[in-house]
């Protein structure tokens, strides 16, 4: 068979953020953890390019404000990292189950 859904939406996110490969032991909560410092990075460094990226993406607007002005400002990255992968994810899901269908 084909990639799984969490190495098929690490492909996509790493894309966005150009993420280092994981050569082993890949997981999706390992997957997530090197977006979050990816994200985190740039909310430091280059926080308009990571708002283009969440348009991109296509990431709900209420969400994102939701995630920047309540989340707690320890877990703000983590959060905004587990929403872009969950976003990804979904896409990925849909797009089997209508390749599927055909």
């Amino acid at each position: 068979m084909s990639q799984s859904i969490a190495q098929e939406t690490f492909q996509l996110v790493s894309k966005e953020f150009q993420l280092p490969e994981v050569k082993e032991g890949f997981s999706e909560e390992k997957a997530v953890e090197i977006l979050t410092r990816a994200v985190s990075h740039m909310m430091d460094r280059n926080m308009g390019q990571l708002l283009q990226i969440c348009y991109r993406v296509d990431l709900d607007e209420n969400k994102l404000k939701q995630i920047l002005h309540r989340s707690d400002p320890d877990f703000v990255a983590a959060d905004l990292a587990q929403a872009l992968w969950d976003r990804q994810k979904l896409k990925i899901e849909i797009r089997r189950r209508y390749s599927e269908s055909k």
